[in-house]
This record gives structure tokens, C-alpha cells and sequence, in this order.
């Protein structure tokens, strides 16, 4: 897998091809859900094995294409990246806890994860260009119930690796993350142990206030790094677990603000 940092000496491109490019991107993505749901899931599905083996064909499916994804952006000149730590990702009972502050940060995370479940928003589900991709990897949707939160521990106690993004809808800009509490109760029940990963983006693009077609000025760089384990244990020993969960989501929340901090300062926005 391709890690390196890609295309950042390269010349800027000129707006309009950056924003076809953009366009032909999106529709690559949609098309392929819906021929992943149409074509592909149905061929996997008629090979031998039970429902684990199917979704672990799935997930392999989804991740390889999506890392692919970001290899055709980047080579379209729509975005640079650069991964940090990759390797530490996608062991058994992990939880990838990340930032969001773009559309595509599950892509790029799930692109690097071969067999990751992710709590994904309920309304990829009703989507006909990413219901069968999502249902048949048996992603988590994040409905807010409780059967979602057991979901989520079980998937960590079976050994999956599970990525969440705690604030569960993308980052305001300009403004720090808000992580909700119930990543850590997860975290707390289920996971082996957190690994962070900060995700920053520079100029910021695919906001939650931003159309597909409000490119920025200059090529859009991605940059991901995985930071060190975080024991559970460290937090589930202080006191009832609502005292634990809030203190491991203070903790998490403070390592994402510190980070982001100092990667701002390292990496100044351009002018």
C-alpha cells in the first residue's frame, strides 16, 4: 500500500481542471456504489461461506476500492496526502478514534483498514448509491439507539477493528472538535485499546457547509497521523463507568485539541 507522501512538489493545477476532475471523482463513487450493490455484492455472495466470510469479502472489497479512490484523486490532481503510522492500524479489538473534518476521511481511513467496521451515519443506508456497499459489510449505523452502542462492543469484543468518529457529524471550521460521550462508553465496554488519528486538511474542502463544487484555490492536502495506543484501563479503574466514560472522552478530546494545535503551528496555512 502506497503511503508516501504523493504529489507535493508537483505544480498547482488550474482551478477548472481540478474542479472536473472533482465532478468526474463523485460520479466515480456513486456509479461504483451502485454497481458494487448491483453487480458485485450479489456475485460475492453466490461464492461458498458463511455470513463472516461474506463480510470480510465485502469489507476487503470496499477497502481496496477506496484506497484505489484516493490513488485516482490524487493522480487527477484533486488532492495530495501523507500518512503517519499506518502500520500501527488494524488489529484485533482496536478502536480508531479520528477527527472529522471532511467528507472523505472515512475513505481515506477505511482504505487503509482491510477489515474495519465502521459507525457510519444512518442515512448511507437509505442512500441507493451506498446501501449495499454499507449493509453488506455490515457497517454499525449510527442511529443513536442502544442497540448501536452493543453493536459496537460486540464488534470490538469479537476482535474486529472498529473506526468511530466521536464528534458524529464533520467538524465546523475554525471551530475545535466536540466529541460526543459515547465513542468512550464503547471504548470502555468493548475495546482492546484506542488508537487516535488525527486527520488535518489543509485548505479545508467538503465541509459539512460546503457543496462538492466549492473547491479551494489550491490543491487540497490530506495529512493522517496515527498516534500511540491509549490503554483503556487507565480510565475504566477511575470510579462508575459515567465517571470513567466522561473522563476518557475529556481525555480523547484534549489530545485532539492539542494535536490539531500543534499541527497548526508546524503547518501554517498558506496564503
Amino acid at each position: 500500500m502506497e503511503l508516501a507522501t504523493q504529489g507535493l512538489s508537483r505544480p498547482k493545477d488550474a482551478y477548472l481542471w481540478r474542479l472536473v476532475a472533482t465532478a468526474i471523482s463523485f460520479l466515480l463513487f456513486g456509479v461504483g456504489g451502485l454497481c458494487l450493490r448491483l453487480l458485485v455484492f450479489p456475485l460475492l455472495a453466490c461464492l461458498p461461506g458463511d455470513s463472516v466470510r461474506h463480510r470480510q469479502r465485502a469489507r476487503h472489497t470496499i477497502s481496496w476500492l477506496f484506497w484505489r479512490f484516493i490513488r485516482f484523486m490524487a493522480a487527477c490532481g484533486v488532492l495530495t496526502y501523507e500518512v503517519s503510522g499506518a502500520e500501527k492500524l488494524g488489529r484485533p479489538g482496536q478502536m480508531i478514534i479520528a477527527n472529522h473534518p471532511s467528507l472523505i476521511d472515512v475513505v481515506f481511513l477505511i482504505g487503509l483498514v482491510r477489515q474495519a467496521n465502521c459507525v457510519v451515519k444512518q442515512s448511507l443506508f437509505q442512500n441507493p448509491c451506498t446501501r449495499g456497499p454499507v449493509s453488506s459489510a455490515q457497517y454499525i449505523s449510527n442511529d443513536g439507539s442502544m442497540d448501536m452502542l452493543d453493536a459496537a462492543v460486540g464488534a470490538l469484543q469479537s476482535g474486529q477493528t472498529l473506526i468511530i468518529f466521536p464528534e458524529g457529524t464533520r467538524t465546523v471550521p475554525g471551530e475545535a472538535p466536540a466529541f460526543h460521550r459515547g465513542a468512550a462508553a464503547i471504548a470502555l465496554r468493548g475495546a482492546q485499546f484506542i488508537t487516535p488519528v488525527t486527520i488535518r486538511v489543509s485548505p479545508s474542502t467538503l465541509t459539512k457547509a460546503e457543496p462538492w463544487y466549492r473547491i479551494p484555490p489550491r490543491r487540497v492536502h490530506f495529512s493522517l497521523r496515527v498516534g500511540a495506543d491509549i490503554a483503556i484501563q487507565d480510565f475504566a479503574s477511575q470510579g462508575p463507568a459515567p465517571q470513567a466514560s466522561r473522563k476518557l472522552n475529556d481525555h480523547l478530546h484534549q489530545y485532539f485539541i492539542k494535536e490539531l494545535a500543534e499541527d497548526e503551528r508546524s503547518n501554517p496555512p498558506e496564503q
